[in-house]
């Protein structure tokens, strides 16, 4: 027997079966898992990145660690270091900051290092925790919104001590020129209340909660104070540079002033770490090229200075020929000052807050 098929009989079964097809819209929205309110910051699958380093060192990138309402999510990289530290009990924290004028940078940039995460990575492997810290620049939102993302993103490590492995009693800062200087200014500035991260929310619980200030439990009550510091040719004094500002100079829109030479007594000493030195600041390493033409040295000395004059256990180093970024005449000198900062840097640390340091 033979069947024929018309083709009114075809397109009448293509019918059929498109009705009842599952369409692109269907398949996802059947797949997707829907919460009974709006999603905090960090618990997709994608914060749970992580990248391998030789030693065993394993980095945590981006991290969301501040949400404020009309900014983007700040954020920082994170680099644990290998598992058999854990035997030692809690690791000490780093804080890097990096540079850029207020206006740049990032954190996985430093100066004439090619590779910066390697070298966090590298630090993290001599057993401490590193976090490599964003913030808001200069065209976003002016002074202290930079120190506070700072503080912030101490308190938000603090807050998650235990799950990051973190010994909340030692932790110190570290950064290069602008970075420098918000590590300085953090390390002197425990307890100023003008320069600490506004209160925040600290769960969401309405359908606004994507443009509320949200932050983990505890971060009001976290502390942002640091045990010790580390400042690469750094701003400490900015009432020297207000006169000298030219068009260029990034300080006027830094401090939120109407232009080079418009600063006001007040603007010029809030974000100034000289203004807050006192003797229970904690031990600062300071390191600043004899050559720098774009930060003066008398910046570094200067807060030396006041350091010594006021009982604070400080260091200053002058690196010779070198410049701004501890560049040299030639490739060979801007190596051999960079290793050398380096080298210190992580001994000064070491001596700080490290497994063999006063407690």
């Amino acid at each position: 027997m033979t069947f024929t098929t018309t083709g009114a009989a075809i397109a009448a079964l293509l019918l059929c079966t498109w009705a009842h097809a599952e369409t692109a819209g269907e398949r996802v929205a059947a797949a997707a898992a829907v919460g009974a309110g709006v999603t905090a910051v960090g618990t997709d699958e994608l914060s749970t990145l992580q990248f391998a380093f030789p030693d065993g060192v394993t980095a945590r990138p981006d991290l969301g660690y501040s949400m404020i309402t009309g900014y983007r999510e700040l954020k920082l990289d994170l680099y644990l270091p290998p598992e058999s530290f854990k035997s030692r009990g809690p690791r000490p924290l780093l804080v890097y900051i990096h540079g850029g004028g207020w206006q740049g940078g990032g954190p996985r940039r430093s100066a004439a290092f090619l590779s910066w995460p390697k070298v966090l990575a590298s630090v993290a492997a001599q057993g401490y925790v590193v976090a490599s810290v964003g913030y808001r620049f200069s065209k976003e939102a002016p002074f202290p919104a930079q120190i506070q993302d700072v503080k912030s993103a101490i308190r938000w490590l603090r807050v998650h001590a235990s799950q990051f492995n973190i010994d909340s009693s030692r932790a110190m800062t570290w950064g290069q020129s602008a970075g420098g200087q918000l590590a300085g200014l953090a390390a002197v500035t425990c307890g100023i209340a003008a320069l600490a991260p506004a209160p925040r929310v600290a769960a969401p619980d309405h359908p606004a909660a994507e443009v509320q200030d949200s932050a983990p439990v505890g971060f009001d009550e976290a502390s942002d104070c640091v045990q010790g510091a580390v400042v690469w040719f750094g701003v400490f004094n900015f009432a020297p540079l207000n006169t000298a500002a030219s068009g260029a100079s990034p300080v006027p829109t830094y401090l939120g002033c109407r232009g080079a030479g418009a600063c006001t007594p007040a603007q010029l000493a809030a974000p100034s770490a000289v203004t807050y030195v006192k003797r229970s600041a904690p031990p600062i390493l300071i390191m600043h090229g004899t050559d720098d033409a774009l930060v003066p040295m008398a910046q570094s000395q200067e807060f030396y200075n006041k350091l010594i004059a006021n009982g604070v256990k400080a260091q200053f180093i002058k690196v010779p020929n070198v410049g701004h970024s501890f560049l040299g005449k030639s490739q060979e000198a801007t190596r051999a000052a960079s290793r050398m900062a380096l080298q210190k840097t992580v001994d000064f640390i070491e001596a700080t807050i490290g497994d063999k340091a006063p407690r």
